[in-house]
């Protein structure tokens, strides 16, 4: 049945500020890297020597502690908003990590840009002109508007971010009410791999596109010159940004791939059925070994055989890949099943269910086999992808939970 959901959806666009605000603009970013930075500084210190836990609200007062200080007065230069939000980030971050749903927080990095969030004191939007001012601005952002904002929405939190290319984007959160799709009885199961990107239980063979391979000749040839350049030269910043430009490149070309595949995914059925993989643990299997003395480990050319695999594991981006069809599920009223990452899918005959060993790591060993119990043969990514659909679909309607499968609707 069509209907409309109301979602938060964030709309993301290149903007391109004035000396002027990029100035200011710069000021805040590296003032929340800071607040960042000295409020995790403070935390781990206060656990590690006193175990003793600080709160956002303890935080807070170290915020307002630290600006009247002569070494971080210049935060007061900046709007306050986006400074605690920073603080806020942090604690989202202790909270995912005690929940076992994240990494222990990280210290950020100037080389790595950064961002700032202005809630909705903190920036005016005039949905007639569609013009955004953040806090501390004379005049509107030169965004570049390359899709229509919904009517009638105004936004909740505005987050400006600067990447390692030196591309500044804003993206803005609204709430939109979202039509769902018409139902379908169409169920598909897929399997991901690194020789082909992913194959369907309908047969179909969606190429990896390899974005990586695509530029690795430039990028090596630009890490190259960045290596010989003196350290803290001008030289070297201009090199280390056409590095990060080519990354940068290679970042885009991927989300523009897993966005119109994920995309096209949902629209064409009503179940989508994955495998929960746990791409860390597989790519930390296919790392390289410390070992330089291994024949076995180096093919012809000098390159490690495992820093080939690790790679293509890191290139496809399954794990965003499954974020965009958890959301894209949630907004149109699909259904997105995560069967459990245990479950032998290469090692049952999907004609007659006999289970018949391992088969090796994706992309290794034996791509086709036959069953010796019906004599049925079987490609191995296509007979993955069937049992994926079969195992989804029993849980789907069965409601086993023993498995760990998880199911979004």
């Amino acid at each position: 049945m069509v209907g409309r959901q109301t979602h938060k959806r964030a709309y993301r666009f290149r903007f391109y500020p004035t000396p002027e605000q990029e100035q200011l603009l710069r000021r805040t970013v590296g003032c929340c890297r800071k607040v960042y930075n000295l409020a995790l500084e403070a935390r781990s210190t206060a656990w590690t020597v006193e175990h003793r836990n600080v709160t956002y609200v303890q935080t807070s007062a170290m915020l307002t502690r630290w600006k009247k200080t002569a070494e971080y007065s210049y935060m007061n230069e900046v709007s306050c908003v986006p400074l605690q939000q920073a603080l806020r980030h942090l604690q989202a971050a202790f909270s995912n990590f005690f929940k076992q749903t994240g990494d222990y927080p990280k210290f950020k990095a100037k080389s790595h840009g950064g961002s700032a969030e202005y809630t909705r004191s903190a920036f005016k939007w005039d949905a007639e002109h569609n013009e955004l001012t953040l806090a501390k601005m004379r005049e509107p952002l030169p965004v570049r508007w390359s899709r229509t904002l919904p009517r009638k929405t105004e936004p909740s939190t505005v987050t400006v971010s600067l990447d390692a290319a030196g591309r500044w984007h804003v993206s803005i959160l609204v709430e939109e009410a979202i039509q769902t799709l018409p139902t379908r009885k169409h169920a598909i199961g897929i399997d991901l791999g690194v020789d082909s990107y992913a194959v369907t239980s309908d047969g179909e063979i969606i190429a990896n596109p390899r974005h990586y391979e695509k530029l690795a000749e430039r990028l090596a040839r630009e890490q190259q010159a960045l290596s010989r350049k003196t350290k803290g030269s001008n030289n070297r910043r201009k090199a280390a940004l056409k590095v990060a430009r080519t990354y940068a490149r290679i970042t885009d070309m991927r989300r523009d791939f897993l966005h119109k595949l994920s995309t096209r995914m949902i629209r064409e059925s009503q179940t989508v059925i994955l495998e929960d993989l746990n791409v860390k643990d597989m790519a930390k299997r296919c790392a390289p070994k410390p070992d330089p003395h291994d024949p076995n480990h180096w093919l012809p050319n000098g390159q490690s055989r495992k820093t080939g695999l690790n790679r293509s594991i890191m290139d496809a981006g399954w794990a965003q890949f499954r974020r965009m069809l958890e959301y894209k599920a949630e907004w149109y009223g699909r259904q997105l099943i995560t069967i459990d990452k245990y479950y032998p899918s290469t090692q049952i005959c999907s004609h007659c269910g006999a289970k018949t060993g391992p088969k090796g790591m994706p992309g290794l060993k034996v791509r086709a086999w036959t069953c010796p119990d019906c004599g049925t043969s079987h490609d191995r990514d296509l007979n993955a992808a069937r049992n994926i659909l079969a195992a989804g679909l029993a849980v789907s309607v069965c409601k086993d939970g023993r498995t760990g499968t998880k199911v979004s609707h």
